[in-house]
């Protein structure tokens, strides 16, 4: 591969990188061919985009987005496939479904939102994880509970409200 076909890869991950948002750094060394195609395809029905790259071009496109991101690099080493994907504990879930039958493909690193996980004893607390929309939709279910309450008092003692109201107008007139 000459350096313009490494500027491309790099910029390619880059991109991807920006444009997802999320991205995992997994190990699949000695996994078989059928393994891997298993994990592509299990990728692809899940939205992910799965890449396999050098670990030295995996840098160079770490180095060039926006913060601090070098406590990424000591999970740079051997092996390293990377998950790209929209929501942050997609790769995750999908990681912890393939391992039910071994001990791979172990999860060198997590880059979510900024937020940067590194070690494979994360992935239980990146599956819990919520994505924005599940967020987002607590957030909204928060809100209206307490206006659905009032509501509904008032609905169920809406006779009694009515009474009231009747008594003290007949009161003051």
């Amino acid at each position: 591969m000459n350096r313009e076909e490494k500027h491309e890869v790099v910029s390619a991950l880059q991109e991807k990188m920006q444009d997802f948002g999320n991205f995992y750094i997994a190990d699949t060394s000695s996994l078989s061919v059928e393994k891997i195609n298993n994990i592509r395809r299990k990728c692809f029905e899940s939205g992910i985009e799965m890449q396999v790259a050098k670990n030295t071009l995996i840098r160079k496109a770490i180095e060039g987005l926006e913060g601090d991101n070098s406590s990424i690099f000591e999970a740079l080493k051997g092996q390293s496939a990377i998950l790209f994907s929209r929501t942050g504990n997609g790769p995750a879930k999908l990681i912890k479904a393939l391992r039910k039958g071994s001990d791979k493909p172990q999860l060198k690193a997590a880059f979510i939102d900024t937020a940067i996980y590194v070690g494979d004893n994360h992935l239980d607390s990146l599956v819990s994880l919520k994505s924005r929309e599940e967020l987002i939709g607590d957030i909204i279910g928060l809100l209206q509970s307490p206006a659905k309450n009032v509501i509904s008092a008032l609905k169920s003692s809406g006779g009694k409200i009515a009474g009231i109201v009747k008594t003290l107008q007949e009161r003051e007139g």
